[in-house]
Order: C-alpha cells, then structure tokens, then sequence
C-alpha cells in the first residue's frame, strides 16, 4: 500500500482512539467489549495490526457509535483536509 493510503489509514485508527478514549472506555474495556485481549487493541492502536470494515464495525458499535455515521464523518474529514492542501 502506498503512503497515502498508510497515512488515511493511520487517522481512521486516531479517530477510533480518540472516539475510545473520549468515551473514557480503557483498552481493557473495549477489548472485553468486543471478545478480545487488550493487546489486539493496543496492536491496531499502535498500526501493527490492520483491522478490516467487520472489526472497525465492531468497535463502533462497542463504543456505540453508528458506524455508518462514524466513517462518512471520518470520509468528511478527509476531504476537509485535502481542501486545505
């Protein structure tokens, strides 16, 4: 994969850690949440594991959040951002 798609994929992954840690949700918790140990959480946390649309999903629903919402907010930050450069 290219850097741009490297770099995208690394702000989807802030915006999950973000949207975790302003829900006050700990690694721990959410790993509970979704059936997982916390360092699954901690790997894609980190980019050293890559998470499909299935298991993105799955972490917003276990932070209840709308998945559909969460990722056209995330598409419409992206495009904000390339409107700026």
């Amino acid at each position: 994969m290219n850097s741009l798609h490297d770099r995208i994929y690394e702000k989807l992954i802030a915006s999950l850690k973000d949207a975790r840690t302003s829900g006050g949700v700990t690694q721990s918790e959410l790993a509970s949440r979704i059936g997982v140990d916390q360092s699954y959480v901690s790997k894609y946390e980190r980019c050293e594991r890559r998470l499909d649309y299935v298991e993105i999903r799955a972490v917003c629903l276990a932070l209840e959040l709308e998945p559909a919402k969460f990722i056209k907010a995330f598409e419409d930050s992206i495009r904000a951002e390339k409107g700026r450069n």
